[in-house]
């Protein structure tokens, strides 16, 4: 006897329709996965078998073959053991066809016959199309993010042989559900996001930050204009600490983008935030990071990385100058198309990688700015450092400012600062004056719509000139440099087009890039 199974598979960030068939014949007993599955798809067998066992039900002692189709697809996980099960019962007559009818499975199998989640639960769910959809009980709240099937699920298989037998009823979601407080390494929770104060009830404040007007201008502008920002300054300057006030000034998530995040974290198997949860991500790799792990893959389980799991938020490269030459450089193509594509022998997955990148750096490797002080750097070793990031890299940082040590009155001063709060309401104003522009930030705006949405007066226009003439601002630094006096223009409330004043300081807060190089090179 054959039966058909609706399941699914994941790849990347997205799931893919698979039709268990699972076929029962005469013959020395053996049971057989086919149809291109990995390790733990051809493990099935050995947990099925308990798991029928364990909860009571016959195991055939018959020729069985299970076939994953399309066959030509890899099938990667444990979310199969479910399907194969149901399927293996409907084939040797435990269960009637029609009691299956219309309803997907996606789980894995415990051997005391336990429904365990699976990663991925989301778009495994919603690259189901039958009516019905049965997943483990830690796997609801995903299930239900995608609204289209009916969700209905079961702890162990046993308990679902009986509810598709009609002999007791569905179990409860609500009962079954996990709470709130196992939602846990997910953006907004304390456990992934540095930014969230290890513990605290809500995001760091910018009230905290002592002195730094420009840094605290410089976040300001980022998160405004979706401006990538490099901080340079010696140790305890305050950049890692603006860095992780920034998610705490950016507008919520709206309904697209939240969905996204929760569809990538399902994806790399970690919980999804609270309910009603919608600030944006905030991911703070080390610097020892491997490259699947910054940007996705992996040999079986095509994970998304760093910077998928940033979209939509931060992506907080902390000493940039200790990561790895070529692992920086993997950054650049997602920095200008909004995805990253991991191509191995078997597949090609296009992970999203939309995150407003932000990362800090000491100006020498002993860490005192040159000029300033004890630096004890040699030329070499200054030259050295300065190799270490590429000028193509650099070149994708919009603003790139040098922060300084907070003086003794201003880290003494018991005055507030200005709150994230008030940032926050500036930023969304300028966020929606970008909408109306048709793109998400300004830093998205097109070179050919610079002239219709920021018109520039004759000063402004006779600044850029001077910066052109000397060589001090490319043609390539031109454009990055206008959309950043753009934000200054929409947050300058009082004025609607750009001058002289915006071009100055967008210019000034791209200064740091001429420390860096050693107080040369063009902006």
């Amino acid at each position: 006897m054959i039966a058909s199974i609706p399941s699914a598979s994941l790849l990347g960030v997205r799931g893919r329709p698979v039709l268990v068939e699972v076929h029962v014949s005469n013959g020395l007993p053996g049971f057989a996965v086919v149809g291109l599955p990995d390790a733990a798809c051809r493990e099935a067998r050995d947990r099925v078998r308990a798991a029928l066992l364990s909860s009571g039900l016959p195991w055939p002692l018959r020729r069985v073959t299970v076939n994953l189709a399309p066959s030509g697809v890899r099938k990667t996980g444990a979310g199969l053991d479910l399907p194969i099960a149901v399927g293996l019962l409907v084939a040797t007559g435990e269960l009637e066809s029609a009691a299956v009818a219309d309803c997907g499975f996606v789980g894995e199998l415990g051997l005391d016959g336990t429904i365990r989640s699976v990663p991925g639960a989301l778009p495994l769910t919603d690259a189901l199309t039958s009516p019905a959809v049965v997943v483990p009980p830690s796997c609801i709240p995903e299930a239900l993010l995608v609204g289209k099937p009916v969700v209905r699920t079961a702890r162990s298989l046993r308990e679902l042989v009986d509810a598709l037998s009609g002999r007791i009823a569905w179990p409860d979601l609500r009962t079954v559900s996990p709470g709130p407080a196992q939602a846990r390494g997910v953006p907004g929770t304390a456990t992934a996001d540095r930014a969230c104060g290890q513990g605290r009830a809500g995001p760091l404040d910018l009230s905290e930050v002592r002195g730094q007007p420009m840094g605290r201008l410089a976040i300001e502008v980022a998160a405004a204009g979706g401006h990538h920002l490099l901080l340079s300054g010696p140790p305890g300057s305050g950049k890692t600490m603006l860095a992780e006030r920034l998610p705490g000034v950016l507008p919520p998530l709206d309904e697209a983008q939240l969905l996204e995040s929760y569809r990538i974290h399902s994806a790399a198997a970690l919980p999804l935030p609270p309910a009603g949860e919608r600030r944006p991500p905030f991911r703070a790799p080390h610097h020892g990071i491997s490259a699947p792990a910054l940007i996705g893959g992996g040999s079986s389980w095509m994970r998304p990385g760093e910077v998928s799991l940033a979209t939509n938020g931060v992506l907080f490269l902390d000493e940039l100058a200790e990561f790895p030459s070529p692992l920086l450089d993997l950054l650049r193509q997602p920095l200008e198309e909004g995805v990253i594509r991991v191509a191995r022998a078997r597949a090609t997955v296009t992970f999203p990688a939309r995150f407003l990148l932000v990362a800090a750096m000491n100006p020498c490797p002993c860490g005192e700015r040159r000029g300033i002080g004890s630096c004890v750097c040699s030329a070499a070793q200054l030259a050295r450092y300065s190799r270490r990031l590429s000028g193509p890299l650099l070149d994708r940082f919009d603003l790139h400012v040098a922060v300084g040590r907070p003086g003794v009155r201003e880290l003494l001063d018991s005055t507030p600062a200005e709150s994230s709060a008030s940032v926050a309401q500036r930023v969304a104003k300028v966020r929606e004056l970008a909408h109306c522009r048709g793109v998400t930030a300004n830093a998205a705006l097109p070179s050919a719509s610079l002239d219709l949405h920021a018109p520039l007066t004759n000063a402004a226009r006779d600044l850029f000139e001077r910066q052109l003439c000397s060589g001090a601002l490319s043609a390539r630094g031109l454009d990055r440099v206008r959309r950043v006096a753009l934000t200054l223009a929409d947050l300058d409330t009082s004025k609607r087009v750009v001058d002289e004043s915006h071009v100055a300081m967008a210019l000034e807060l791209r200064a740091g890039r001429a420390a860096l190089l050693g107080g040369s090179g063009e902006l």
